[in-house]
This record gives C-alpha cells, structure tokens and sequence, in this order.
C-alpha cells in the first residue's frame, strides 16, 4: 500500500553501497526479533535443522497495525508447523525486522535479510510501498518475496509488462476490490449516483478508485464528484462539503484507516448519511477508535477473509489463533500473515530444497492451494487467483455479508 515511484533504481543503488560500505552487520533496522528456535548462521538456505524465514514488516510507525497483525499470524503458522515436524522435519526460525513503515527501512531491512541473516525467503512488507522497495533485492539475490497485503499491481508486475520473478502475494490485486466494491455498490445497494473520495497521493489508492469508477459507470452508474485527500491530512470538511452538494447515494473512500477513521466521522457529524465503503485499508482496529461505532453503521469494504465465514477451514484457524492471543477474533491481517507462511512452506515442501530458484519455481507452480482466505492458484503474473469477502460494519463490528467468486 503507501507509495513511492524510483524505488528500484533506489535499492539498487543501496544494495551496492551498503555491500561496499560493509555496513550490514551494524544496519539500523529498529526491533529485530526471531522465533521458531535454530542457529543465526549460514547463508540463504535451511542452516542444519532449521529453515530461516524473513519478515520485513510495519512493526512500528504510521501503519504499525498491518505488520503486527500480519506478524501474529504468521507466528501461529510457524507453530504449527513447526509443532508438526516442520518442513522435512527441518523447524521453521521466523525472522523478523521493523521497517517502520517506511520505504527506505524496507529497503534496509531487506538487504540485511537476504545478506546478513541468509533467509530462503521472505514475508514481504504490509504495505504496497514498503513492498516495492524490496523488489529489486528480491530479485537480485534471488530470493522470493510473499505480500501478505500488498495490492498494488506493480508489485508483481512492471509498467512495461514484466514480472518480477521472484515478487508473489497472497492477498488479491486492488483493480478486483475495486471491481466487486463497484459491483455491489451497484448490484446490493442500488446506487446510482456515487462519489469517490480518495487518497491522490497513494497508488493503492487511486488504483482502487480508478477500477471502481471503470465498472460502477459500465454498470449505469454516474459518478458525481470526485475529490482527494493527502496522507497525514486531519480535517476533510471542505471536501465533504462538496461531495455532499452533489447529492450522491454512495461513497467510495479507498484509503488508509488512520485518515478513512477521521472522513468517516466528520461525514457523519456533517450529515451525511449515505452508505460508505472501502478496501482492506480500513481494516484495523484504530478504524473504529477513529471514527466511533455509530459512525461506521452503513459502511461497508472489501476483504480477504471473515473470521464469521462458517467454513470449516476458516473456524478451525479462529480457535487456533483466539487459543494462542487471548480470545481475540482473528483479523484479516492475521488471516494473511497465517496464510503467506504456509504458501512458501508449502512451497519449499515441493521444492525438496531451500535453494531460492527452486522455492520461486514452486511458488510460481503453485495450484489449487487451501488456505484460510481461500483455496486459489497462482496466475502467470505472481497473483492469487481467488474470492473476496464484502463485510459490513454494525455497531463497530466487522459483519460477514457475502462471498464474491473472481
């Protein structure tokens, strides 16, 4: 998600001053932390009986809240597998570094798992941004990358038509949440004539407006006002008073919980009453301590997963993961970070080795995967061919309302 355009040329030319600095050992990554047991040494493959995994999240900073869900749930998956065997009977260690959130940490973090720590593979940053800062040392060390969260398209694929070889997720791409938003703004809601408020300074952002505007007009609908907003912004009247002269019947806010918690709220407080709905930015916590309960009736976003879905898969790893912290319900972030450990294990499994080509060919291979967020395949361009979730907001809760197949 959070963006920033020059990034490859940036971590290459990182990578190459940071190896000749010779300044790796001492590299400022914040909190560095591992768990699943096994030796620190070795290089970029299983080290004895253990299997190194990195995970360069947002364990602090502005969208703190996405890394550490996605960190928890990532851990529980470890567990288990790792209570289970492990990989061929070689034990996960979960590596972890704080970016931050921020790009140029990514960056750093990244170079400092793949040159100092030797992983076979990472978990790649929460956000879009963060995540394409840490492409190009992917692919120059030839060590695959899994998003969690990372919608962005760029991610897996460049401007020119090229993948990034060794860039995959397991979270769907922003133009298909903002196709099923539009879809069911259309289809369950009825709307007409919409309005799009989004945030002009994020890719993940106007990726997800642009495909929204593309398929609500294709389904006869009219969008009457567009405006924008900048992250880090706090007070959003003037837009909302434009938006509200044009009397839309449904707005569209594609963005980030830290700024969606604030529009939301003072949409209310200046009247406006119309449905509301977003992606799986506004998927946090902070999102209702932001903007109130009351606020978030009649809104609704698109998401990966419901820790309300009645399937079996889904309500065995919600025990699992309320066992394991405190009788907390499982967000989708959780549900993610769970789900990209077990991708790359999986992986590395039918891979036989932890050679990083090898572990790219099989993620690559990957077909009809069971995982909580859904069983899917991997297209020819590094991403999840799978459903989406619409949940809807009651009284601060996150509500299941529908399935929507791709």
């Amino acid at each position: 998600m959070r963006e920033n355009k020059k990034l490859k040329k940036f971590g290459s030319l990182l990578v190459a001053s940071s190896l000749l600095a010779g300044v790796l050992a001492g590299c400022g990554n914040g909190d560095s932390s591992s768990s699943g047991g096994g030796s620190s040494s070795g290089g970029g493959s299983s080290d004895g009986d253990t299997i190194k995994i990195g995970a360069n999240l947002e364990l602090s900073g502005n969208v703190a809240s996405y890394g550490s869900s996605i960190a928890l749930g990532a851990e529980l998956a470890v567990k288990e597998i790792n209570d289970k065997g492990g990989i061929d009977g070689k034990k996960i260690e979960l590596i972890k570094v704080d970016n931050k959130s921020e790009n140029s940490e990514a960056t750093t973090a990244a170079i400092k798992l793949a040159t100092q720590d030797k992983v076979v593979a990472m978990l790649a940053p929460a956000t879009s941004g963060n995540t394409v800062a840490t492409v190009q040392i992917a692919n120059d060390n030839k060590i695959p990358i899994v998003t969690g969260s990372g919608t962005a398209p760029n991610i897996t694929v460049n401007d020119d038509g090229s993948v990034n070889e060794y860039a995959f997720r397991t979270c769907f791409i922003d133009p298909f949440q903002g196709i099923v938003a539009a879809n069911f703004a259309s289809g369950e809601l009825k709307a007409k004539n919409v309005a799009i408020f989004a945030d002009n300074a994020s890719d993940y952002a106007k990726g997800l407006a642009k495909s929204f505007k593309e398929t609500i007009i294709k389904n006869g609908g009219k969008v009457v006002e567009e405006e924008a907003y900048v992250a880090k912004d706090a007070d959003f009247r003037t837009q909302l008073t434009t938006i509200k002269a044009a009397k839309p019947d449904f707005i569209f806010i594609p963005g980030y919980y830290e700024e969606v918690g604030l529009i939301v709220k003072q949409a209310r407080e200046m009247g406006i009453d119309v449905p509301l709905m977003g992606a799986d930015g506004w998927d946090s916590p902070t999102l209702v301590e932001l903007a109130g309960a009351d606020a978030l009736n009649n809104t609704y976003i698109t998401n990966h997963y419901s820790a309300e879905d009645p399937d079996q898969k889904i309500q065995d790893f919600v025990k699992a993961f309320k066992a394991a912290n405190k009788d907390k319900a499982p967000d989708a972030f959780n549900a993610l970070g769970y789900d990209t450990i077990y991708y790359i294990a999986d992986a590395i499994k039918r891979a036989g080795s932890t050679d990083g080509e090898a572990i790219q060919k099989a993620l690559a291979d990957t077909k009809d995967l069971s995982l909580v967020t859904g069983t899917f395949s991997v297209d020819k361009d590094h991403n999840p061919i799978k459903t989406a979730t619409v949940l809807e907001f009651k009284d601060g809760k996150q509500v299941f309302n529908s399935k929507v197949n791709p």
